[in-house]
């Protein structure tokens, strides 16, 4: 065996994990969302205090795109289940391996897990006083990176949430691609780089960056801040709220990242490379 994969080779050997994923019980799908969801929480939180200070947007970006990668490093390494990269499971769908009812309820059970664990993280993240970096300039940019995701129009969020889960699913095929862990860190790397750099939206991501935003904004020393350096509103702070969060972002970018994945990468590679 070689270093990697033929496309042909990486659609089959994802196929046949498939099976896998659809046999396993409730509990088990549950506890690996939970770890991937906790796992981008952290790369998200990592990216955060890498770029809060930083003025500069495009270098602010660039830097949380050297960080953010750990996390999906951690879910490829650890066999945790992550719902962007699930949605790769449209191949097996297509393929009759498994039933559009397993893929749904596999799907939706992963979605459910990475929003627990996403949601714990960042109350863990808040509680554990991380936000009071700079003097509580890191909470601040939490609250001004969570209202500026669900200030997102839906149209744009949808096409954002398709963007990314193009990468990120690539760069799970890549990695998959990969027989040594050197290569599928790098394949991980690279690509979740570009994603995060180009400001695309993630919907497990987000599940910790909005939740966070949330926790930080019932600080009103966090809250001074963010007023004081980066001219926030009232209006803006009240757009922040447990609504706009799922109607404004989650949903679109959810059905984006579904899309993205599954019909706009993962059926093309299953068809292309019967």
């Amino acid at each position: 065996m070689g270093t990697f994969l033929s496309p042909g080779e990486i659609v089959n050997k994802y196929i046949d994990g498939c099976d896998g994923k659809v046999k396993s019980g409730f509990a088990k799908l549950i506890g690996k969302s939970v770890l991937a969801g906790a796992f981008i929480g952290f790369g998200a939180a990592g990216s955060s205090v890498a770029a809060h200070a930083i003025a500069d947007v495009g270098v602010a970006r660039l830097v949380a795109g050297c960080v953010f990668p750990v996390g999906l490093m951690m879910v490829i390494l650890m066999g945790a289940e992550l719902f962007t990269g699930d949605c790769l499971m449209m191949m097996g769908t297509i393929n009759k391996r498994h039933s559009i009812l397993d893929l749904i309820r596999v799907l939706a059970s992963v979605y459910f897990g990475n929003f627990i664990g996403g949601t714990v993280l960042a109350a863990m993240v808040y509680y554990c006083g991380q936000f009071n970096y700079s003097g509580g300039l890191l909470g601040a940019y939490t609250i001004k990176v969570a209202i500026a995701k669900v200030s997102i129009a839906p149209g744009p969020a949808l096409v954002s949430g398709i963007l990314c889960n193009l990468l990120v699913c690539a760069a799970v095929i890549m990695a998959l691609a990969s027989t040594d862990i050197t290569g599928k860190l790098l394949a991980c790397f690279f690509v979740i780089m570009l994603f995060v750099t180009s400001g695309f939206e993630h919907c497990v991501a987000n599940m910790y960056y909005i939740t966070a935003g949330l926790f930080a904004k019932l600080n009103p020393d966090y809250i001074n801040v963010c007023v004081e350096q980066y001219g926030i509103t009232q209006s803006q702070l009240d757009s922040l709220n447990i609504g706009t969060y799922f109607i404004n972002n989650l949903v679109p970018v959810t059905i984006g990242n579904i899309l993205g994945g599954g019909v706009f990468l993962g059926i093309p590679l299953a068809k292309l490379n019967k």
